[in-house]
C-alpha cells in the first residue's frame, strides 16, 4: 500500500460559496492528532490550553462549483470536513481537537454549512463512508476506485432527496421538525440527528417511550433470541425482562451481560443505558438491540437482528430522522445512527487495495 492516495473532490453543489475542505484525524504509524495539507504531509496539533486556543488553519481551497481537486490520503482515521462560505472554526484543548458539536447554539461553526465524511486509509485498505449520525446536513456521496478498476460509490440522494427529507420531518408530528437548524438568511443548515435534538431540547426526550415500554411488556413473558453474528448462527443470547433489567443468557442458562430499561437518547445514541463496548458478548449484543430499537422490528420479530429492510421503522414510534433519510437514498443505505451497519445498511465503501478515492459535492435541490 502507498503512504498515500489519491482522493479527487467534485464540487456539483451548484452554490457559488467558496469551498473549504479539511482532513484531519490520527495518524495511524505514530497515534498522533493532526491534519494533513493537499500534498498528504502530516502535521501535528500543537498544545492546547484551558480555555482552549485556535488551531492553525488546515484549510485547503476546494473547487468551485462544477470542478473538481485532487489532494492526497494519507494513512489515517480521520474526517475530511467541507464547508461552504466560510472556514470552520477548530480548537484545541489539552486534551487535542475539540470537533465542532452543532446541538449547541453557542458552537462557534452553529451558521456555518457544513459537513464531513469519515474514512480509515491503513494497510489493509481504505473504508470511507458518507455519515449523518451527527445530522443531515449538505448533501454528498464518496466513492473508491480499485488498482482492478472496479468502483463502488455509496451516499447519493434520490433526485429531490435533500428537499424531500426537509419537507417529511418538517411534517413529521411529535416534534421532529424541530430537528431542523436554519440560519437567520433563511438558509437550512441542518438536521441534528435525534439523540442531539433530545439534548438540545429540540425534541421531547419522551419520544420513544411508548415504544420502549411496549417492548419491555412483551419480553417479560416471551423471549428475545439474539444471534449477533452473521457467520456464527450457532451462537444465540437469551433476553428476558424481569422489572426494569433484561437479561441475556447463553445456551447453558448462565447469565452474561443485562441492560437496564433505557431512554430515548440511549436508544438513538446506541450508547449509556445502551453501551456497547468493543467485546465479544454485550457490545454484539447491544449493537443488535440498538438497531431493532431504532428499526421498531422488536416488537414484531423476536429473532434479531432483523434482516428485512422491509421490516424497518413500520412502527408509528420509531426513529422517524433514520426511516426518512433511507427512504431519500438512491441506494437505500444510510448512516443513520451509529449501529445502522447492522445487516449492512450503512453508506460506507471498502477497497482492500484503492487505486483513488472520492467526494462528490452533491446537488441541494
Amino acid at each position: 500500500m502507498p503512504g498515500t492516495i489519491p482522493i479527487k473532490i467534485t464540487n456539483n453543489s451548484g452554490r457559488g460559496d467558496a469551498v473549504y475542505i479539511y482532513n484531519l484525524g490520527t495518524q495511524l504509524s505514530s497515534g498522533l492528532q493532526g491534519w494533513a495539507d493537499a500534498n498528504g504531509t502530516f502535521h501535528a496539533w500543537p498544545a492546547g490550553g484551558n480555555p482552549p486556543t485556535a488551531a492553525p488553519d488546515a484549510s485547503i481551497a476546494g473547487p468551485a462549483n462544477g470542478k473538481s481537486i485532487t489532494i492526497q490520503l494519507p494513512k489515517f482515521s480521520g474526517r475530511v470536513y467541507f464547508s461552504y462560505g466560510q472556514k470552520l472554526v477548530f480548537k484545541l484543548t489539552t486534551g487535542g481537537l475539540v470537533q465542532p458539536a452543532v446541538q449547541n447554539p453557542s458552537d462557534p461553526n452553529h451558521d456555518i454549512l457544513f459537513n464531513w465524511t469519515e474514512y480509515t486509509l491503513n494497510d489493509s485498505g481504505l473504508w470511507i463512508n458518507s455519515t449523518q449520525v451527527d445530522m443531515f446536513s449538505a448533501p454528498y456521496a464518496v466513492g473508491v476506485v480499485s488498482t482492478t478498476g472496479a468502483g463502488q460509490t455509496t451516499g447519493h440522494l434520490k433526485t429531490g432527496g435533500y428537499t424531500g427529507f426537509l419537507s417529511a420531518l418538517r411534517s413529521q408530528s411529535g416534534g421532529w421538525g424541530g430537528l431542523i437548524q436554519t440560519r437567520s438568511d433563511g438558509t437550512v443548515l441542518r438536521a441534528l440527528a435525534p439523540g442531539h435534538g433530545i439534548e438540545s431540547g429540540a425534541l421531547p426526550s419522551t419520544v420513544l417511550a411508548d415504544y420502549i415500554n411496549r417492548v419491555w411488556a412483551k419480553y417479560a413473558s416471551s423471549t428475545l433470541t439474539v444471534t449477533p453474528f452473521g457467520d456464527q448462527p450457532a451462537l444465540k443470547y437469551y433476553g428476558r425482562v424481569s422489572g426494569n433489567v433484561m437479561n441475556f443468557t447463553n445456551s447453558a442458562g448462565a447469565v452474561v451481560t443485562s441492560f437496564q430499561k433505557p431512554d430515548a437518547d440511549s436508544v438513538f445514541g446506541c450508547y449509556k443505558l445502551l453501551d456497547a463496548p468493543n467485546d465479544l458478548v454485550r457490545g454484539p449484543i447491544s449493537r443488535t438491540l440498538c438497531a431493532g430499537f431504532n428499526r421498531s422490528t422488536l416488537l414484531t420479530n423476536s429473532n434479531q437482528p432483523d434482516a428485512s429492510s422491509a421490516n424497518f421503522y413500520q412502527d408509528a414510534v420509531t426513529n422517524h430522522y433514520a426511516r426518512l433519510i433511507h427512504a431519500q437514498m438512491a441506494d437505500g443505505k444510510a448512516y443513520a445512527f451509529a449501529f445502522d451497519d447492522v445487516g449492512n445498511y450503512e453508506s460506507l465503501v471498502h477497497d482492500g487495495s484503492p487505486q483513488q478515492a472520492s467526494i462528490t459535492l452533491d446537488p441541494f435541490n
